[in-house]
């Protein structure tokens, strides 16, 4: 099949927006091209670039379409009006079926042909986050002004314009001309296929695949942190980052002054990505290291000392200004910030920073007692939690929120659990995170997410579609992993109730407040769903979401779950399942049939063994829920599958005798209601 290349080459692509860029590119050119069958479609992208190659066929076949025209009968000015639409007489219609019909003949239709038609649309509506526009006479617009388009077929340009009417789209022609490195191999070159398109650019110092500059930065930057014995702090994010900004990857190592090393290493982190996109170092035993390093896009022929030089220079005055507010805000303790959180809104039905302290402060306090924690360290936490947003350090960098906080909260003489909880009240993060321990953390993380949660649903921001503005998702998962990670048995419905108290009074019953355990149990089904756990059976046993112990459900979960593997688990499904379908059935003729069956009306063995397991099975269940034994409870419950499949077997439930017909769909009920018990198992899955 032939190859087409499309390159479009501009000027610098911002690195967030090049990967799905790429993305789109493939699939608008797939959906464009489907006539001609697009196979093993590639893309590369770059900091001036996005470029894809593909297989497609040599032709659009020649094809019989059938336009359907009016009925037969219709008006004559309705048929000379289909007719002069499709420029034929009417000698050229037939009859199918009480309608005209017109069958015309489309020619087949070249590739070249067919990509000159749709590429210059597909350009005009590529989808970009942001876009401008830039020259006179077109109204064309691309992420940054667009140089050149590459389009080769087999070897040979398709040369398609951008030009449309009286837009001179630029002036733009596809050709087979691309460029190498603005600086170290600036201007065109044409090449005539996608392995010399690579490889020519190569030779030009351009890697065009994404993968690639983010190996060679990796390998690189290991390698030369190794040469000293230390190691590159792991930033996956950073690496995609500068990846997409240069072209051809040259890491290096720069010397950090010593006499910033006394800075917290998160500061000096984040002082280097956000401002520098430098990589932190740290030794051997996790210490920050006082090296650096960075990525060049050139080879520079001194061999990087200037460059270097120059770096170190730069970062010298990042650091003076880090140092700057690192010691000015130790000169003023976290406790005399808090009259400042009153005059910072945090929302504004909700108040202020200061009246979301006071809140956090109560609800610390009342979870204090429930986990076991020290209430003093607890509430004093809350108190100083968000003081940090005040700092200048915080007000630089707000990704150092809580972690300036807990250094702020050492240096003040606060307890060593207050600092460490203020450290990581933001904790977990994200999925990579781990879950704090300390119990002291754990209070306040759960204040702050808790507080987060009640607040923004009373006053109507919960999450709507993909929108959640407030991280409240994030902030569910949060709490549910701090409870499950550390094994906490909370009545979460109960704590809701509780933090809504503290809240305007206005907004303490609103209708919203009343979502929120569904939330958290939709929350709960996609974290188990994402670990490959079963989330039908967590569903089954929280159905009304009338029960917010996480540890419980999921240990009721697991229980069901192991049940349901086992052979008598999927008999007693099945057999559940077929007896609530009976009574389904049965209910809407003279239902519902929840009454206690006379064992005197048994005429079979079988209704009396079944009675007898119920007898025997309920209780105990029961027993073993009350006591949490979810594991015994499930195995009572599968001892039901025999005496229940002898009776499907055997009994006739719908009898002509109305009495015995009645009776058995009385044992029935009672079968599915101890099932409902243990689960609703029409939510079960297969």
């Amino acid at each position: 099949m032939p190859e087409l290349l499309i390159e479009l080459f501009s000027e610098e692509i911002p690195a967030r927006m090049q990967s799905q860029a790429g993305e789109n590119l493939l699939r608008l050119l797939t959906e464009a091209l489907a006539p001609l069958h697009p196979q093993n479609a590639v893309a590369a992208t770059g900091p001036r670039r996005i470029a894809a190659s593909l297989n497609i066929d040599a032709t659009v076949p020649g094809r019989t379409v059938s336009e359907r025209g009016p009925r037969e009968g219709a008006p004559d000015k309705a048929l000379d009006g289909f007719t002069r639409k499709h420029g034929v007489t009417r000698d050229a219609l037939t009859l199918q079926n009480g309608f005209w019909i017109l069958e015309r003949e489309e020619p087949a239709v070249s590739a070249q042909a067919h990509i000159a038609a749709v590429l210059p649309d597909l350009l005009r509506r590529f989808p970009w986050p942001k876009s401008m526009r830039w020259g006179a006479g077109s109204s064309f617009t691309w992420v940054r002004p667009l140089r050149r388009i590459l389009c080769i077929l087999d070897g040979e340009t398709v040369p398609f314009s951008l030009a449309q009417g009286e837009d001179n789209g630029h002036n733009l022609v596809a050709a087979n001309l691309t460029e190498g490195h603005r600086f170290l191999n600036p201007g065109a070159v044409a090449v005539s296929s996608a392995v010399e398109w690579r490889k020519t650019l190569h030779d030009r110092h351009v890697m065009v695949d994404a993968a690639e500059r983010r190996k060679t930065i990796t390998e690189g930057l290991n390698t030369l942190a190794a040469s000293e014995g230390l190691q590159i702090v792991p930033d996956a994010g950073l690496v995609d980052e500068v990846a997409g900004l240069v072209e051809w990857p040259v890491p290096f190592l720069g010397q950090i002054d010593a006499q910033f090393m006394e800075l917290p290493a998160e500061v000096m982190q984040v002082s280097m990505r956000v401002n520098q996109r430098y990589f932190a170092l740290r030794n051997s035993d996790g210490t920050a290291a006082p090296r650096f390093a960075f990525v060049a896009n050139i080879v520079p022929a001194d061999d990087g000392t200037l460059i270097v030089t120059g770096n170190e220079r730069v970062l010298r005055a990042r650091f003076a200004d880090a140092r700057h507010f690192w010691d000015l805000d130790r000169k003023q303790t976290l406790a005399s910030r808090l009259k400042a959180l009153d005059s910072i809104t945090f929302h504004a039905s909700l108040g202020s920073q200061g009246d979301r302290t006071r809140r956090m402060v109560r609800l610390a306090g009342i979870l204090a007692d429930m986990v076991g924690a020290p209430k003093a360290d607890c509430e004093r936490a809350a108190e100083l939690s968000k003081t940090d947003l005040t700092t200048g350090m915080v007000g630089e960098f707000p990704e150092l929120q809580g972690v300036m906080g807990g250094y702020y909260a050492k240096h003040d003489g606060e307890s060593a659990a207050v600092a460490q909880a203020i450290s990581e009240q933001y904790t977990p993060r994200g999925l990579g995170d781990s879950v704090p321990t300390a119990p002291v953390s754990v209070v306040l993380g759960l204040a702050d997410r808790i507080d987060m949660l009640v607040a923004f649903f009373a006053a109507g921001e919960k999450p709507s579609g993909s929108g959640d503005p407030f991280g409240l998702r994030r902030a569910a998962l949060g709490v549910i992993r701090l409870i499950r990670e550390n094994n906490l048995r909370l009545d979460l419905v109960h704590l809701f109730v509780l933090a809504a108290e503290a809240l305007p009074a206005d907004l303490q019953d609103a209708p919203d407040l009343d979502l929120l355990p569904q939330f958290i149990a939709e929350r709960l089904r996609v974290q188990v769903r994402s670990e490959g756990a079963r989330h039908d059976c967590l569903a089954a046993i929280s159905v009304d979401n009338s029960d917010t112990d996480i540890v419980r459900l999921l240990a009721r979960a697991h229980a069901l779950q192991d049940m349901l593997e086992t052979e008598d688990g999927k008999n007693l499904l099945a057999a559940t399942r077929r007896a609530a379908n009976i009574l389904r059935i049965e209910d809407k003729k003279d239902g519902p049939h929840e009454d206690t069956p006379d064992p005197a009306l048994f005429t079979q063995d079988e209704e009396r063994a079944l009675f007898d397991a119920l007898e025997r099975v309920e209780p105990a269940v029961e027993k073993d829920f009350a006591a949490e034994r979810f594991t015994d409870a499930m195995r009572e419950a599968a001892s039901l599958r025999e005496p229940l499949d002898k009776f499907f077997e055997v009994v006739t439930v719908n009898s002509p005798e109305p009495e015995l017909r009645l009776n058995r769909l009385k044992l029935l009920s009672r079968v599915v209601r101890m099932m409902r018990l243990i689960a609703d198992f029409s939510q079960i899955e297969g």
